[in-house]
C-alpha cells in the first residue's frame, strides 16, 4: 500500500496530543466533554477509561485505531474536513482519523447528536 507523507504523519501523531484540542473546540462552541466522549465512543467503541489508557500511553493514531471497534455505520460519515471529502480518502487510517475530525466538527457546529451519530 502506498501512503503519502501526510498519511505517515497522521499515523504517527499521538491521540493524546490532539484530544485536548477536540475538548477545547467543542467546549468553546458550548458543547460538553461528555458529548465529545459519546461521539468518540460511537465511532471507536472506547469508553472514557479506554481513552485515558491511550492518552497515558501516548498512543499514535495508528495504535489508537488498530485497537478500536469502528462503528458499522461509520461509512455514513460524509462531507469535507480539512479540504478532503472523507468518503473519498483512500488510506484507511487517514479516513478513520478524518471521520473522527468530522464528527468533532459537527459537534462543535451544534449539530444534533442523533444526526452526528447517524441514527435513524
Amino acid at each position: 500500500m502506498n501512503s503519502s507523507p501526510q498519511d505517515d504523519k497522521i499515523a504517527k501523531l499521538s491521540f493524546a496530543s490532539v484530544y485536548p484540542h477536540y475538548i477545547t473546540k467543542v467546549e468553546r462552541k458550548g458543547r460538553s466533554k461528555a458529548e465529545l466522549l459519546e461521539v468518540i465512543e460511537w465511532l471507536t467503541g472506547y469508553k472514557e477509561a479506554d481513552l485515558q489508557v491511550h492518552i497515558d500511553l501516548k498512543s499514535s493514531f495508528g495504535e489508537f485505531f488498530d485497537q478500536a471497534h469502528l462503528n458499522p455505520n461509520a461509512h455514513l460519515i460524509k462531507g469535507v474536513i480539512c479540504g478532503y471529502r472523507v468518503e473519498e480518502i483512500e488510506n484507511p487510517l487517514s479516513q478513520k482519523v478524518r471521520f473522527l475530525d468530522k464528527l468533532v466538527d459537527e459537534l462543535a457546529k451544534g449539530k444534533k447528536m442523533e444526526k452526528i451519530l447517524r441514527e435513524a
